[in-house]
């Protein structure tokens, strides 16, 4: 189960449906609020864990791994910690196990990103700087693309929900609970969540194993799919 970042919608995820669907069944989900999906009001992480949830439900899908992109690993994180028997491993990209870890006020966070929303902006409007700007990697024009649509399909409201929503993330009490094998992936350039974030993350995990991709920003899944996917196979292979 494939979950998508802040500026991302289920098409984020498409190099890795195309390269891992030969093997495993794979899906990539709207979050609430976001694409073809329903909003959550209020929206908050148990909200989106149970909604995740539902979903394993209706596809008749007892456990999964999670694979988590940014917001999508706090998601990934925060049902673990909710719902253990339903998770089977974790893979972590670009993400961390708190906001606000070097020292940035969850007030000022919300007003640069909702800034050009109350300037009128649309998503669609903002996609192509904010892409640009979180990757390190020229990305592939075909996967840029998908990535410019996809954050074309959130509508305003729900960017402002998960805006609204992130600051609250902060899972390093519950580290310990989460004993599913995870795998933490992170771009050395990655200066959104950078490798320390990452590190504390993978040290706090019982099981957790940390990977760095040289060279790569905050979209390790679009700018390295070909090593993003075949860290993926490698994990689920060698994973009980």
């Amino acid at each position: 189960m494939f979950l998508h970042g802040l500026g991302g919608t289920r098409e984020s995820w498409n190099p890795q449906l195309r390269a891992l669907s030969d093997t495993w069944r794979c899906v990539a989900w709207d979050m609430p609020g976001y694409g073809a999906s329903a909003p959550a009001a209020p929206l908050n992480f148990e909200a989106i864990a149970h909604r995740l949830v539902d979903l394993l439900d209706t596809l008749e899908v007892a456990r999964a791994t999670l694979v988590g992109l940014s917001f999508g690993g706090m998601h990934a994180l925060h049902t673990a910690i909710g719902f253990p028997d339903r998770i089977t491993r974790l893979v972590l990209a670009d993400t961390s196990p708190a906001f606000g870890l070097n020292g940035t006020t969850a007030d000022q966070w919300k007003r640069d990103r909702l800034a050009p929303l109350d300037g009128g902006a649309t998503p669609a409007a903002m996609a192509t700087d904010v892409i640009d700007a979180i990757s390190h990697r020229t990305l592939e024009e075909n996967v840029r693309a998908e990535l410019v649509a996809g954050f074309g399909r959130i509508s305003t409201a729900g960017l402002r929900a998960a805006v609204e929503c992130l600051p609250d993330h902060d899972v390093r009490p519950y580290l310990e609970q989460i004993t599913q094998p995870a795998l933490v992936i992170v771009g050395a350039q990655d200066h959104e969540t950078p490798v320390e974030y990452a590190r504390l993350l993978a040290d706090g995990l019982p099981n957790g194993i940390l990977h760095v991709l040289d060279d790569v920003g905050h979209l390790s899944p679009s700018e390295a799919p070909t090593e993003f996917n075949e860290l993926i196979r490698s994990f689920l292979n060698a994973a009980p």
